[in-house]
């Protein structure tokens, strides 16, 4: 088996690990991951061969791009506080205390490296958390804080991991210039993002056809990511900038086509790169059994320890972090989504695995100093990283769905079912105002306005039947069987249409463009 080989097993198992997660329960990254070991200890599967230093900006754009989709501004703003604690308070704490332990237990171990190893180890990973938090239906409080912190945590533990990098690599090392560093990284990757977020959507509007657009779309991640790097700012913190940005202002309600196709290019992309990702967090156990070689008691046992302090630091600081949140949201009327129970904390402990971001910079470790001696250490942090990341991984991702259920931990579908009649209401009264508006310039039949009335209603109702009284639901249920039925006929009629066009394909003398573009006029109508 080649390495292109080996990228279709790993594309095919992304899109087979969906359906069988739900079928069983379990979040489709952590069944990647496995296959990834199965794979690795397979002899005819080659040593995974991609530069440490593309597997970030390759991976990580399109995944963080994905995620923000799924979200909004205005739930990182009512998060802040409890994202705050998350993703830059703990990413601190969890690297000094690795540190600490580490450069007690490993012999040798200077204090930058153990630096970099706290670092590398202490974000807990955005896909991972998202991807099991929407398979396991937690309430959306929990959802959010989780998301916001696997977005923004890895903006902290990535400048201090570059931070430490320097300073064991040259010897040297400064609080101040570190500090500086960290808020001019953010500072640029911030304007970097708005910039480029503001460009972009002036230059959707320029395009203006879906597929065009679907593909800038595609590019601008990536895009934010590099320009930032190579001005030395965050290129997590940029993508996250320009995804809010454009999720905020690039959104046109009345471009149903390009909302459509968008989401589902945009869902295809999150699917084969997650798979791939974490499958290649599970074929790096080649290089993990390479470096134990020989040395598996000693090296296994300062792996768990860490994994120990990483799981334990977590669970001490989410305990008082809760109640603090929850005092000062008592005392001021702060819009904010926090856990409200021991449980809900519970969940959120054991929601911290690593994955994507904690691989690709145990990878990065240089293999040299400046004065061209080995890099202190290097094997020791690399086998250390992996036990963490397996372990956070594999174990807290399997038993995790069985902690939810054993917990009682899921969404309020009453808060749920009444915000979406909210909404239905809403869109039902917005449709009459413009209702009333049309006909305060244009002359209407009665029976017109009556019908477009009753349309105006519908529309409300077919999204909440709630929002009905028990004749007008009657009535609206009468017209939805005579609609499935005529949608029934409908479908069949268009059916037989595209069946005779897409014949002609194969016909002497058919233009495949001209029956591609009827083909596709059909599929737009059979939308409708």
């Amino acid at each position: 088996m080649d390495q292109l080989a080996l990228l279709f097993v790993l594309l095919l198992g992304a899109v087979i690990s969906v359906p069988v997660g739900e079928r069983f329960g379990l979040p489709a990254p952590v069944l990647m991951t496995l296959l990834g070991i199965v794979l690795a200890v397979l002899e005819f599967v080659p040593n995974v061969d991609i530069p440490p230093d593309l597997i970030l900006p390759a991976l990580l754009p399109p995944l963080l791009y994905a995620a923000v989709r799924r979200t909004s501004w205005r739930q990182f703003a009512a998060n802040r506080r409890p994202i705050f604690l998350l993703a830059v308070a703990l990413v601190f704490v969890t690297t000094l205390a690795v540190a600490a332990v580490a450069h007690a237990i490993v012999p040798g171990l200077p204090v930058a490296a153990a630096v970099a190893l706290g670092a590398l180890v202490a974000p807990p990973d955005p896909v991972a958390a998202t991807a099991v938090a929407g398979q396991l239906g937690l309430p959306r409080r929990l959802v959010s804080i989780l998301e916001g912190e696997g977005l923004f945590n890895d903006v902290t533990a990535i400048v201090l991991y570059h931070v430490a990098i320097a300073a064991a690599v040259s010897g040297s090392f400064s609080p101040w210039r570190a500090g500086l560093d960290l808020v001019l990284s953010a500072v640029v990757a911030v304007v970097i993002g708005f910039a480029l977020g503001w460009a972009a959507n002036r230059l959707m509007t320029l395009l203006g056809d879906a597929t065009l657009q679907i593909g800038l779309t595609l590019l601008v991640p990536y895009a934010s990511y590099v320009l930032a790097e190579e001005l030395h700012g965050s290129g997590v913190l940029a993508v996250l900038t320009t995804a809010l940005f454009l999720a905020e202002y690039a959104t046109d309600a009345d471009d149903v086509m390009t909302r459509l196709a968008g989401s589902t290019v945009w869902d295809v992309v999150d699917t084969l790169v997650t798979g791939v990702a974490f499958g290649l967090i599970g074929l790096e156990l080649h290089n993990a059994i390479r470096t134990a070689s020989g040395r598996w008691g000693e090296m296994l046992g300062w792996a768990a320890t860490i994994v120990v302090v990483v799981v334990l630091v977590r669970l001490v600081w989410l305990l008082p972090a809760t109640w603090l949140t929850k005092r000062l949201h008592a005392k001021r009327d702060y819009d904010e989504e926090i856990p409200t129970s021991w449980r809900e904390t519970v969940v959120m402990w054991w929601a911290g695995m690593r994955g994507v971001a904690s691989v690709a910079l145990a990878l990065a470790i240089p293999l040299e100093m400046d004065d061209g001696s080995p890099f202190p250490d290097r094997d020791e942090i690399v086998f250390i990283a992996f036990g963490v990341i397996m372990a956070t991984l594999v174990i807290q991702g399997l038993t995790l769905p069985w902690l939810v259920r054993r917990l009682g931990v899921r969404a309020d579908e009453d808060i749920g079912k009444a915000f979406e009649k909210e909404l239905a209401v809403r869109a039902a009264k917005a449709a009459k105002r413009r209702l009333r508006e049309i006909e305060e310039v244009e002359e209407l039949p009665e029976e017109v306005s009556e019908q477009l009335l009753r349309r105006a209603f519908d529309i409300g109702v077919r999204i909440s039947p709630d929002i009905g009284d028990e004749e007008r639901r009657e009535a609206h249920e009468q017209r939805v069987r005579r609609l499935k039925r005529m949608r029934r006929i409908q479908a069949e009629m268009m059916s037989a249409a595209r069946h005779e066009v897409l014949s002609a394909r194969s016909e002497a003398g058919a233009d495949p463009e001209i029956v591609d573009r009827v083909l596709r006029h059909l599929d737009v109508r059979s939308l409708r």
